[in-house]
């Protein structure tokens, strides 16, 4: 029996027309309101504008209203800016040599395709000028009042294309979306004065952000910005970060590791200062931290890698929010060599948030019925008011004046020297666990288990680099199945996992054998490292696996070589582990990002007494 094939007509290819053509544009461009917010203010900053304010109603849904102090457009500059592909960032015959934040020409004749858009704009020694687009029609130029500059407004965002309407959030959601991207923006441009608004409901609205300009060089300016935008905390606890390295220039601020955050919120991360959300450079900053940091826990860093136009695709994505480097190796070891190297050199330092979580688990005092707390003011009595003081309380014949002389000599005080360290010297050991010091500024509790593990790990890792990580020949060789490119991105690596201990060579094909292991790790399965080490490479272009099952070894062996919770200590044992803290660098907090000791200042001590 025959089947009858049925007929498929054939295809008829058609040419898009404009309007069409910007909608699908706009899918890819403009995402959501947020998305819209970004591109205006990037035209803004390519225009040279210092103070650009940002107004929306209901989440960007009804409106968004751009307004810049920058160069501004002619009558003959808007049908043009209106147009696809127009644009006066390139003119087109290097796409790898762009210096701006915008470059495609899609954003206004996309927001144009799916809102109700109006462009208002006066150049210098030029009248100002209008001009409007309706769901991709455009309307003639009008003459309009403006001193300087361009105000763009949009309304009614996809009214165009209902259905898009459909996977807008609420606005409480879109209106975050929006504030995150105008922070981002701000702190890629320091010394730019932003504002954004909420003005649904009409009127002037209300000032959901504000970060006036700042002045100075860049590290001065940066510094100022994100002490507004991310809070002092940051700004306090943060290292500053400027290396260089064959053309790559890394600047910017890196939080201490005891200043981790639950998510990822607080990372931001720019080229030539453009905001991107590269996977690739993420994963060095997690990498970074990786050593002094839990996997629940995320750093907080706001860096800019610098480098020359070329080096980098920006063009991966109309977005822009996706980069392509021309040597991602370089650029990740940066980042990771980098942030390393400043985390050491901060030695013993841990965050002041620290104190502050402290102080803040004491209960407050109740308050008193006038709603005030009760302020102690007691001042400091000398020695000899105290030995009159304690003769005159003394009972009748008990020969009590040398007493105090006597008791001061049996607890002997602190030597200046030691007192006078970072950590201090110390003066007692509580609970067979923390050890309580002195400083000339206040006081610090250190937990003895979590600095001493911290410490042996440090030397571990040290005697290892040194040494070399030891290996351990297989009786028989382990072949491991791969596909050929990631036989050839694993062989790639083949110098850099010998040296910690895991020797793989090719076997044909896609096919690699494991002749040694690390013998640190004991029993391990070849096969499933190897695909582990494979997958992070062709998700991120490098993997730390193998190093971090080493470290995660070497912090074990550390956790049970260190001092013993319960274990009592002498004075010259708890002097001698404080100053090893003070010269090893990341003792500041344990293998697992804890912090390894509590300062609190004499001020704060006299606060929870009432004494100020």
């Amino acid at each position: 029996m025959k089947l009858d094939t049925p007929q498929i007509a054939r295809p008829v290819i058609r040419q898009l027309d404009e309007a069409a053509i910007n909608r699908i544009a706009a899918g890819e461009v403009v995402e959501r309101p947020a998305s819209a917010v970004k591109e205006l203010v990037e035209n803004a900053l390519d225009a040279g504008a210092r103070r650009i304010t940002v107004d929306y109603a209901d989440g960007g849904k009804t409106l968004i209203r751009v307004t810049d102090d920058g160069c501004g457009m002619t009558a003959e500059d808007l049908p043009l800016a209106l147009s696809r592909h127009a644009t006066s960032k390139i003119d087109g015959s290097d796409l790898l040599n762009i210096r701006s934040f915008g470059f495609r020409g899609e954003a206004l004749p996309s927001l144009g395709a799916v809102g109700r858009l109006t462009l208002t704009s006066r150049a210098e020694g030029h009248d100002g000028v209008s001009l409007s687009v309706e769901g991709g029609r455009m309307g003639a130029p009008r003459p309009a009042a403006l001193s300087r500059g361009t105000v763009v407004e949009l309304r009614d965002l996809f009214f165009a294309t209902p259905a898009r309407l459909k996977f807008m959030r609420s606005d409480r959601s879109e209106m975050g979306a929006i504030a995150d991207v105008v922070k981002r923006l701000a702190l890629a441009e320091p010394h730019v004065g932003f504002i954004l608004r909420d003005v649904s409901g009409g009127g002037e609205g209300r000032v959901v952000f504000r970060a006036d300009p700042e002045n100075g060089d860049f590290f001065d300016a940066l510094h100022g910005r994100l002490s507004r935008v991310l809070g002092a905390d940051f700004t306090d606890n943060a290292l500053r970060i400027d290396l260089e390295r064959e053309g790559l220039h890394l600047v910017g601020y890196a939080a201490l590791p005891t200043y981790s955050r639950g998510s990822s919120a607080a990372q931001f991360l720019f080229v030539n200062g453009r905001p991107v959300l590269d996977k690739m450079l993420f994963g060095a900053l997690r990498a970074a931290y990786m050593d002094v940091l839990s996997r629940d826990r995320h750093p907080a860093a706001v860096l800019n890698l610098i480098c020359d136009p070329e080096r980098v695709d920006v063009n991966v994505h109309p977005a822009k929010s996706e980069v392509r480097f021309r040597e991602p190796a370089l650029a990740r070891g940066l980042i990771v060599s980098g942030l390393r190297l400043a985390l050491g050199g901060a030695g013993h330092r841990a965050s002041s948030t620290v104190a502050d979580e402290t102080l803040a688990a004491f209960q407050p005092e109740p308050q008193q019925a006038s709603g005030f707390p009760r302020v102690y003011q007691m001042d400091r009595p000398s020695q000899p008011s105290l030995m009159r003081a304690y003769t005159a309380q003394a009972p009748e014949g008990f020969g009590f004046a040398e007493a105090p002389s006597a008791r001061v000599e049996a607890v002997a005080a602190p030597e200046p020297d030691l007192t006078e360290r970072p950590l201090g010297a110390a003066r007692a050991q509580v609970h067979e666990n923390y050890i309580i010091a002195q400083t000339t500024r206040g006081m610090v509790i250190v937990d003895q288990h979590a600095a001493h593990e911290r410490l042996v790990y440090e030397r571990l890792k040290a005697q290892a680099a040194d040494k070399g990580i030891a290996a351990q020949a297989l009786l028989i060789p382990e072949i491991v199945d791969l596909s050929e490119a990631d036989a050839a991105r694993l062989l790639d690596i083949a110098p850099d996992l010998a040296a910690l201990g895991l020797v793989v060579e090719p076997f044909g094909g896609g096919a690699v054998a494991v002749r040694e292991v690390p013998a640190i790790l004991g029993r391990v399965d070849a096969s499933a490292l190897i695909r582990d080490i494979v997958d992070d490479l062709a998700d991120l272009g490098s993997s730390e696996r193998l190093k971090g099952r080493i470290d995660a070894v070497l912090s074990r062996m550390a956790c049970h070589g260190s001092i013993r919770s319960g274990r009592q200590m002498r004075a010259d044992e708890m002097n001698a582990l404080l100053r090893e803290m003070e010269a090893t660098p990341l003792s500041g907090q344990c293998n697992h990002g804890r912090p390894t000791y509590v300062e609190l200042k004499l001020a704060d001590i006299e606060r929870l007494f009432g004494r100020r």
